[in-house]
């Protein structure tokens, strides 16, 4: 790791932060915990992505309900300045909003007073080179928030493209740290939010199309420094196997397999990165994410089970020590990356017994349901009746049944492949109602021909190895390459569907839901819409300037709620859109599934405000004034 200090570091990280770190110890962790918890109680903020470490974007809120949801008007805007795709959403803090950009990753401070008047604003100057390793497209995800202590202040954790983690303060946006955590030269760059627990920073990596492995790791938050780096493959200490692991089930497999399912050296350059999204467990002290697809996408070069990518990860957050670790797609076919959502629940399973849930949205096309505790395998559901590779997931076992017809073998095109690459489910941060007990899920609809090929590899570049077109799934409109996603209303105890709706494009960002029965989210052609949580009813729905890859959020200011988006097409299924590419197979074949997005929408990054009949800071005509005095 290079560390690197700015000026406004010299004092206060290198001489103050490490002996405060060095004074304050377990107790300063479990305060910074405790507090993180208080403001995510807050109907007033919104302080990390999922909104809580439960990871559930859930709000209690009920001030905007089925009732009234007809009355929603934007209330304000801010524009990003930027083009390029803006996924996850900002945060809300004691009455400022932070937000985030895509490349060059630049974050505002906004007075929810006066929301015009930027506060500070952090435009970091980047390595150009990032761009060129940038798997699809340009996008960040979000920001982390730590809340300070009697000696430091609060701090906005951030990553740049070009691989670098960067600490400011949160009160005037002056950086403190910086460290580099990803090396773009041999094609790792940082797309993800972030995740504080204690005090500590955590982050993975992008990269495993370029045959990066796949790490995460944890910095202390008052100085920068590593405290923890854990590997998805390789040796049992680097991937923080101990004693214990795997111990309440031991069929998923323990000790050596991090070498044993990769032949000879190639778990080395066997992806598994890490990029999407965490949850936490104060009291059993674990965090949970997942793990991403093998390097190279065709499967014939690296056989094997290819542990351990495609893996639901519990890892001890002081020590980065697994305590168990599911692999969903043992021998990834398909570049089914399992780093989705993670949220976590309480509930009775089928027989009764009260327990602690870990429900997770897989691009494998299977919704998954652990008990967070030890990693027992509670259910296992299709996200839809058309997902074909796999017939069904063996409860005991653990392992997926494979329909034979879908393997992606050598000299071989495989056709119909139910769900494509993409997965019916990516990077959308869904949410879930603890009163109703439904996962509402934005979801993919998308299937694919693959065909690979052999090459070699070569540091910093594409690693991948296959053709891919890819169409609507059998439910969508094939010949006008419209019905691509849909959005669903999951009970994972019953493994029943409440209710589900087609779309025109993917439901790619996520969801967030309210206790005033709603469920709100974006479009890839440039909608938020609401619907009636209970029935799937559109109740809602406004125009937004660009589509949108981000998931909604809501914060309370002044006693009104407010809803808000950011706006902003790209990513993956933009890529084309982006980037102006024609050929159907370019974009890792994204470009012929969503041919037609640019029908629909176009550039432009924004955040939208919404609230009931528009009421907004301005219905003062006074705020934001010029006044000399």
């Amino acid at each position: 790791m290079k560390k690197v200090i700015g000026a406004s570091m010299l004092m206060s990280a290198s001489c103050m932060a490490m002996a405060v770190a060095l004074q304050m110890g377990v107790a300063s962790s479990a305060q910074a915990n405790e507090k993180l918890i208080e403001l995510s109680k807050s109907k007033e903020n919104w302080i990390m992505p999922g909104r809580n470490y439960d990871s559930n974007n859930y709000s209690e809120d009920d001030q905007i309900n089925v009732g009234n949801v007809k009355q929603l008007k934007r209330a304000w805007s801010f524009s990003t300045g930027q083009l390029h795709g803006h996924e996850g959403t900002p945060l809300v803090v004691d009455g400022v909003m932070y937000v985030h950009t895509s490349f060059p990753n630049k974050t505002f401070a906004l007075d929810l007073n006066d929301p015009g008047h930027i506060l500070w604003q952090h435009s970091p100057k980047q390595d150009p080179a990032a761009r060129s390793v940038a798997c699809c497209d340009l996008v960040n995800r979000g920001l982390a928030y730590w809340p300070g202590d009697d000696k430091l202040p609060p701090l906005i954790i951030k990553t740049q493209l070009d691989g670098h983690l960067v600490a400011l303060n949160a009160k005037t946006g002056e950086e403190f740290w910086k460290v580099e955590n990803a090396d773009i030269k041999v094609g790792q760059t940082e797309t993800q939010a972030p995740y504080v627990v204690k005090d500590i920073a955590i982050v993975g990596s992008s990269g495993a199309e370029l045959g990066v492995r796949g790490y995460t790791t944890a910095y202390n938050i008052k100085t920068g420094e590593m405290v923890w780096r854990r590997y998805a493959t390789g040796p049992d200490n680097e991937v923080g196997i101990g004693d214990d692991f795997n111990k309440a089930n031991p069929h998923y497999g323990q000790k050596g397999l991090g070498t044993a399912t990769w032949e000879g050296d190639a778990w080395k350059i066997g992806g598994g990165t890490n990029w999407g999204w965490y949850a936490y467990d104060p009291a059993v002290n674990l965090i949970y994410y997942g793990t991403g697809n093998p390097a190279p996408w065709n499967e014939t070069m690296r056989p094997g089970d290819n542990k351990w990518t495609m893996t639901i990860m519990a890892r001890d957050a002081d020590t980065g020590t697994l305590k168990f670790g599911y692999q969903k797609t043992p021998h990834d076919e398909w570049d089914f990356a399992g780093i989705n959502v993670m949220m976590l629940s309480q509930q009775k399973d089928k027989d009764g017994k009260e327990r602690k849930l870990l429900t997770h949205p897989d691009r494998n096309g299977i919704v998954y349901t652990l008990d967070r505790e030890n990693g027992d395998l509670i259910s296992a559901n299709k996200l839809d009746d058309t997902v074909n590779v796999f017939k069904t997931i063996d409860l005991k076992s653990g392992l997926p049944v494979r329909d034979p017809e879908f393997s992606t073998r050598m000299d071989h095109k495989a056709t119909e492949v139910c769900p494509s690459a993409m997965g019916y489910h990516n990077q959308g941060h869904d949410s879930y109602d603890p009163t109703k007990k439904l996962f509402f899920m934005g979801i993919n609809h998308i299937c694919m021909d693959w065909e690979p090929f052999m090459l070699p590899y070569r540091a910093g570049q594409f690693f991948v190895g296959a053709t891919l077109w890819m169409y609507p799934g059998p439910k969508g409109d094939r010949q006008n390459a419209l019905g691509l996603g849909q959005i669903k209303a999951y009970n994972a105890i019953t493994g029943e569907y409440k209710w589900e709706h087609m779309e025109r494009f993917s439901v790619w960002g996520g969801t967030l839901s309210t206790a005033g029965n709603l469920v709100f989210y974006g479009t890839l052609d440039g909608f938020i819409k609401a619907r009636n949580s209970d029935t799937g009813e559109l109740l809602w729905k406004h125009k937004l300037p660009s589509g949108v890859i981000g998931h909604p959020m809501t914060y309370q200011h002044n006693g009104v709620q407010y809803i808000a988006i950011m706006s902003g097409v790209g990513g993956w299924p933009g890529v084309g859109l982006v980037f102006d590419l024609q050929d159907p197979t370019a974009g890792l074949g994204a470009v012929g599934a969503f041919k037609n997005l640019q029908n629909y929408t176009q550039m432009g990054g924004s955040v939208e405000v919404f609230s009931l009949d528009g009421k907004n800071p301005y219905d003062d005509v006074t705020v934001g004034e010029f006044s000399k005095g």
